[in-house]
């Protein structure tokens, strides 16, 4: 066990590398098996990294706890090391990469005496799908192995897919855990080398190279040079009674219920509806016949836990219930876990996210805000069937939404790509615990790919608008938001399974429907083209979801264009038309 090595000299030369630099003291590599896994969980309970839940309440789960300076993404420390800085553009932290690579290297030296080295090879996207990638991830940290494990298709797929050519393509990922000091954490991407590098982080988003790292920075690079879209959405499926089915996308930023959407249970009155998922945050989409089709990357579920409960999201709760990694979460003393918002009530006593004693009484979280888990996608009741289609599922609707308390209405439709497109360009939200920094500000996140976009944003807008161009079929352009506040500050729409309200009212209309009317925003549904039977919703709540306000949209309009000003002149002249018509048509 651990000689699983490949016959690629590429990947062999590198990783001897990576030995001579970190000086592990020995090397480990993954194939993917269940002995390698059973093996390796015995590793790290022994290590201290995991701890074993009760075997009847959460079979064969464990809990991870990580340092309490290291919770989230570090957005400040993650760096694009393109070799210009506008290449980079002006959304992302530019770093030179020749002198990065020395600094990097610096940081490496020895920095794995002691430690297993762990090679990881793994492929995003299905088996057989001409989108996927390869990568190999070299670690120091078995919490990483075990949820790669999870994330991603690891092992001798991956080994198969890239074969024996030397120049084939593939991403090279190096991760240290260093000495976990935030003064020693960076995250780099070298996009035009296809690697990555991270040390001095042992959280998620940091460490799991597959998912943020590869599947959008690099892969959104990737995406523009070979002609597809690699995007932060949601992928759904929606299917009728009749057996109809179309499929959605949708880019929510961190913590606006993406995961709680895919997985949407329709409420009683859509009896015989089926939401199922495909994915539940990252798509890569190619064009086929004029149309979108979109595939999952990954193969597991990152989720935050606070929140999730079974009135909340049943099929996260479900999926969870088993075979899952945890991370930051509270431990009670039998073995379970527990965090805000669970269903029941708290533990008289638990052990808090940072291995103290905590009580109902205690001031501080039991669960920290961004505590995870990490499951197999195969846990999902509600899997799309089509989940390992190699060319994809068809998109009919793109959807674009953030957490705003004002200004956006529940629902609107662009009037064409272009429009869609400048939509997707100024969708903001307010912000949350996903990443670090300040919570309650309104942020700008176009296509919720802001932390994400692996180059310069105008050649991203820019790409958007290529594709369009190329598509016969495009999918509708939509915009939600289910988190408007009324008067005293209570949100006006109850969310959650009724959010199939609204995905009715975005299927109509990519059936043809006719049922909108027109507004400076974009087609909006009338009072009766949303399905409200058996919700009860005041009217008065359903005029004030669906309301423009015209001086918060004067408002509104003046940050797109500082936004776009603040870009530094990189955003095409087509969304600076955008952005003056719609001004126009709110003066008409």
């Amino acid at each position: 066990m651990g000689n699983n090595k490949p016959a690629n000299q590429a990947v062999l030369d590198w990783v001897h590398e990576v030995e001579l630099l970190a000086k592990p003291e020995n090397i480990f590599w993954c194939d993917g098996s269940e002995r390698e896994c059973d093996y390796l969980l015995q590793e790290a309970m022994r290590q201290n990294v995991l701890i074993k839940l009760n075997e009847k309440k959460v079979p064969r789960s464990y809990l991870h706890r990580s340092n309490p300076n290291d919770v989230a993404r570090v957005e400040q420390f993650t760096f694009i090391c393109a070799p210009t800085k506008e290449e980079a553009g002006p959304t992302n932290n530019w770093s030179e990469p020749g002198e990065t690579y020395v600094k990097l290297q610096g940081l490496l030296k020895g920095a794995m005496r002691g430690r297993t080295l762990f090679v990881v090879p793994y492929i995003m996207g299905p088996p057989d799908s001409p989108l996927t990638k390869v990568g190999f991830e070299i670690t120091d940290s078995i919490y990483v192995v075990l949820s790669m494990r999870i994330m991603t298709r690891m092992g001798e797929v991956a080994v198969k897919r890239l074969g024996n050519d030397p120049a084939a393509e593939w991403n090279r990922g190096v991760h240290s855990l260093l000495d976990i000091d935030p003064a020693r954490r960076f995250i780099c991407h070298f996009p035009q080398d296809n690697t990555i590098i991270s040390v001095g982080s042992g959280y998620g988003g940091n460490v799991l190279l597959s998912k943020k790292c590869l599947a959008l920075r690099i892969g959104s690079y990737l995406a523009r040079k070979q002609g597809w879209m690699a995007e932060h959405m949601l992928i759904l499926g929606v299917e009728s009674p009749e057996g109809k089915k179309h499929y959605v996308a949708a880019a929510f930023p961190s913590a606006c219920g993406k995961t709680n959407f895919a997985m949407l249970i329709p409420p009683k009155h859509f009896a015989g509806w089926k939401v199922t998922t495909v994915g539940d945050d990252i798509a890569w989409m190619q064009i086929r016949n004029g149309r979108l089709y979109a595939v999952n990357p990954e193969n597991g579920y990152f989720g935050v836990v606070p929140g999730t409960s079974y009135k909340s999201n049943p099929n996260a709760m479900k999926s969870i219930s088993h075979d899952t990694l945890y991370t930051n979460v509270a431990l009670t003393d039998d073995g379970d876990v527990w965090w805000e918002g669970k269903d029941g009530p708290p533990p008289k006593h638990a052990i808090d996210w940072k291995g103290n004693d905590w009580t109902p009484d205690s001031k501080e979280k039991a669960a920290h805000p961004n505590s995870r888990f990490a499951t197999p996608m195969r846990n999902n009741p509600v899997l799309d069937p089509d989940v390992e289609k190699g060319e994809g599922v068809p998109i009919s609707a793109i959807i674009f939404g953030g957490r705003r308390s004002n200004t956006m209405p529940l629902v609107f439709q662009s009037f064409d790509w272009e429009h869609g497109v400048y939509l997707g360009a100024t969708m903001a939200s307010e912000t949350t615990a996903a990443a670090t920094g300040a919570v309650g500000q309104v942020r700008r996140d176009p296509m919720a790919m802001l932390p994400f976009c692996g180059y310069n944003i105008g050649d991203y807008f820019r790409h958007w608008l290529a594709i369009g161009k190329r598509l016969t079929n495009p999918p509708l352009i939509f915009n939600v938001n289910w988190f408007r506040k009324g008067e005293g500050g209570k949100f006006l729409w109850p969310g959650f399974g009724d959010n199939m309200r609204v995905l009715k009212w975005i299927i109509d209309r990519s059936e043809g429907s006719d049922a909108a009317l027109k507004s400076p925003i974009g087609w909006l549904p009338g009072l009766h083209d949303l399905d409200l039977a058996e919700l009860e919703i005041d009217h008065k709540c359903v005029d004030e979801l669906l309301e423009i306000d015209h001086e918060e949209w004067k408002k509104e309009l003046a940050e797109h264009k500082n936004f776009f000003d603040s870009l530094g002149g990189v955003v095409p002249e087509v969304l600076m038309k955008q952005g003056e018509q719609l001004a126009a048509r709110f003066a008409e």
